[in-house]
Parts: structure tokens; sequence; C-alpha cells
């Protein structure tokens, strides 16, 4: 009997030590050194990527995509579509975006694609004008006209031809806060003149906002749409 309650107390008191030693290293010492490590080494990622204005206030992340939209007509109309604010570059087209109209937060919403096929409407390879609605088809087809339309200006037409994929598509998340250098030149005559400023401005901010494929190969060109409108937020400021 004194035998059994020995050992039993001798497995508990290991298995105690156990745990204590275990917290110790996994709950405390090994999060202490990757989040100093991170820190140390990665201080903007391991802080979410934080965008900052002029001011030093943090705008969003440079991961997560944002709309700027202008403020409804009617607050408590729920159905009312939300309408793009002309004088910021739009990002991709996307449900899961978070609402920013003034650029200083956002309220994220939720993260998902539309799961429509790529031949979702279509007849004999293409997109009829008439596609039925709820399709992929529809959904690029009014998309690219409401592209052609914001973005017309008097000097300076936009053709359907002209607008790139991404600007009538979403991503897979949702919350793709990159545009192509083409959707981005495309929007720069009408964002020049919302904000009174000459094209070339505008085009040497895209310039300097577009960030080449990672290590030279891998992916796309890129324009992070938040780090461009926070720019243009100043440029316009001090003007």
């Amino acid at each position: 009997m004194n035998n059994s309650v020995g050992s039993a107390a001798r497995l508990l008191g290991a298995g105690v030590r156990a745990l204590l030693v275990l917290t110790v290293i996994c709950g405390v010492l090994y999060p202490l050194a990757v989040t100093g490590t991170a820190q140390a080494l990665f201080p903007d990622q391991a802080n979410g990527s934080e965008v900052k204005d002029k001011s030093g206030q943090v705008v969003g992340s440079s991961l997560i995509g944002q709309r700027y939209t202008l403020p409804k007509k009617d607050p408590d109309d729920a159905e009312e579509a939300s309408r793009p604010d002309l004088r910021w570059f739009q990002p991709r087209p996307a449900s899961g975006l978070g609402v920013n109209s003034i650029n200083t937060q956002y309220a994220l919403i939720l993260s998902g694609a539309t799961n429509r096929s790529a031949d979702s409407g279509a007849v004999d390879g293409r997109c009829p004008e008439d596609a039925e609605e709820g399709t992929l088809c529809a959904q690029v087809t009014t998309a690219r006209e409401a592209v052609v339309a914001d973005n017309s200006t008097a000097g300076h037409p936009v053709r359907p031809q002209d607008v790139p994929a991404d600007a009538v598509t979403s991503s897979g998340s949702g919350l793709d806060p990159d545009i192509s250098p083409a959707y981005a030149q495309l929007q720069v005559p009408r964002v020049a003149e919302q904000n009174s400023l000459g094209i070339r401005q505008v085009e040497d901010l895209v310039a300097d906002h577009t960030t080449g494929r990672t290590l030279g190969f891998m992916g796309e060109p890129r324009v992070n749409v938040l780090a461009l409108n926070t720019a243009l937020r100043a440029l316009t400021s001090s003007n």
C-alpha cells in the first residue's frame, strides 16, 4: 500500500515538474525569443506592416486592402450601393474589403473569393453582353463599364480594351492590397483631374510606389494602393 502511494506521489511530482519546465520553455522563453528576434530583424512585419501618414498616424496595413468610397446619402439604407471616391486610386473589386472613406481607419468585413468558374456565364468561350446576372461574365462586364465611366476624362477617354484584368476581378482572398501598374496608370488622369494635379506629378507618384518582382523573378510588378493613396494625400495637402 505504501509502495503504491509512494509511486503515485513520484509520478505526480514528475508530472508537475515537467509541466512547470515545459511551461517556462514553451510558454515564456520560446515566445520571448521569437518575439525578440522578430522585433530585432523584422520590426515592420512583426508589428503588422503598418502604413503611417506624414503625421505618424497609422492608416492601415500594407497587407490588407481598403476601399475608398463616398459616404452614403442615406446612412440607414443598407441596400444603397457604395460610390467610389474618385479623388483616390481604387483597388481591385472585392466584397471582402473594409470601407475606408477618410484613410485613417477601416473595418474589416470578410475574406473570401466568389468561387465562380472562369466560364461562368460564357457562351462559346466569350462573355455575351446580356450575360446572366450573378455570373462571372456579368460581374466583369458591369465592373468594366464602371471603370471606363469613372476613369474617362475629357482628354483621356478609356476604352474597354484598355481595362486590365485586375480592375474587374477580385483576388482569391478578396483583400488584395495591390493593383497592377497598368491599372494604376489607367487611373492617373482621373486622379490628377480630381485633385487639380499635373499628370506628370501623379505618374511620378505611381512610379515611386511600384514594386518589382520579388527577388527579380517571383510574382508580378505591383502597386500598393494604401501606400500610394497615403502619399497622394501628403502631396495634395502640401499643394
